[in-house]
């Protein structure tokens, strides 16, 4: 075994000195628990009877629900009731569900990220939030949700692909488990995992490309120039259009992936939700030495407003989300487009 089990990480000294530890740990076990039966679901594909079916309704963010989001989510639900969580905030429900106002956490989910590229056998996750009970959670219970993503205690996701993968932090690095059928437990792979700096890879839709803001086009359009454009840089293109599946790749090759908000109807204020996607995905990729923000303010400093909000959202290597920045807040003081500057490389990276 080239790494210690989940269960022996989630037992060691270190772990154990952190607040509500205990907690924390039986929450990780039964999600795990439930992610193997969700895997069962997702190795089946279309044997599964209308597992890429719309169920002709939205949930209450607005997307299309298929029938495994709903299956999925009733196997997070029910695992949890086993733990001690107080409140559950899903993709999938209109509000945060009680389960039990003595215990001392919230779990903020989305059951199944990427579902519509169930058909395509693209991989899918689930992302998840685990985060201290906040105020009175019998009179409001999403008063938990709305924390800023610093008080998160532990964040991860788990990935259905070619090997089903735990990425974890609980506020001390990022580490990779992968789950072994000789062993029966998730051993880990990547004790702790820091995003490469230098990458040439970007994520981003391109297709949406005539409805980004300026600073969004210029900084693909630099990119787009490669080594004889101003980033003097040849760069490849990624995009999976699964969240756990781009972030995976980033914490493994570096990179940046952007989802901005852009001029389509819906789409003003973001795509990603802040709680249970932008918040954790923030959390695993700055515990790698990465950077997460909204195009130009940190994510983990956000006060969310509801359960559901919608962020933008550019994260990776850290340079590289910082110029991001750079190109919202002041373009035209760019080192590469200004004559000042322009000559001396001062941040090309």
């Amino acid at each position: 075994m080239s790494g210690q089990s989940l269960l022996a990480f989630l037992r060691s000294g270190s772990f154990a000195q952190k607040p509500h530890s205990d907690a924390i740990s039986a929450t990780i076990g039964a999600l795990a628990q439930a992610a193997l039966d969700v895997r069962k679901l997702t190795t089946q594909g279309a044997l599964n009877a209308g597992f890429a079916s719309s169920r002709g309704s939205e949930n209450s963010d607005g997307d299309i629900q298929k029938d495994l989001d709903v299956v999925a989510d009733g196997i997070f639900l029910e695992a949890i009731r086993q733990v001690p969580v107080a409140l559950y905030g899903s993709e999938e429900s209109t509000g945060a569900i009680l389960i039990d106002p003595e215990k001392p956490l919230a779990l903020a989910i989305d059951p199944l990220d990427g579902s519509s590229n169930i058909e395509t056998n693209v991989s899918i996750g689930t992302i998840f939030s685990i985060m201290p009970v906040f105020g009175d959670p019998k009179s409001d219970p999403e008063q938990s949700f709305l924390q800023p993503g610093t008080s998160q205690l532990a964040a991860g996701f788990f990935i259905y692909g070619p090997q089903l993968a735990l990425v974890l932090t609980v506020g001390s690095g990022t580490r990779i488990f992968i789950h072994s059928s000789r062993y029966g437990d998730f051993i880990e792979a990547y004790d702790s995992v820091s995003i490469p700096m230098h990458a040439s890879e970007f994520a981003i839709n391109v297709s949406n490309y005539r409805h980004w803001e300026a600073p969004v086009r210029l900084y693909i359009d630099d990119c787009f120039a490669g080594a004889e454009g101003p980033r003097e840089k040849d760069f490849n293109m990624r995009w999976i259009a699964s969240l756990v599946a781009d972030c995976y790749r980033i914490l493994i090759r570096g990179g940046v992936f952007l989802y901005p908000a852009d001029s389509r109807k819906g789409y003003g204020s973001g795509r990603i939700r802040l709680v249970y996607e932008a918040n954790p995905i923030a959390f695993l990729v700055e515990q790698a030495n990465g950077l997460a923000t909204d195009s130009i303010h940190r994510i983990l400093d956000i006060t969310p407003s509801s359960l559901h909000q919608r962020v933008p959202l550019v994260f990776g290597s850290r340079a590289k989300v910082e110029r991001v920045a750079r190109y919202h807040v002041d373009p035209e003081m760019m080192s590469e487009r200004s004559p000042l500057f322009g000559n001396r490389g001062l941040f090309r990276v």
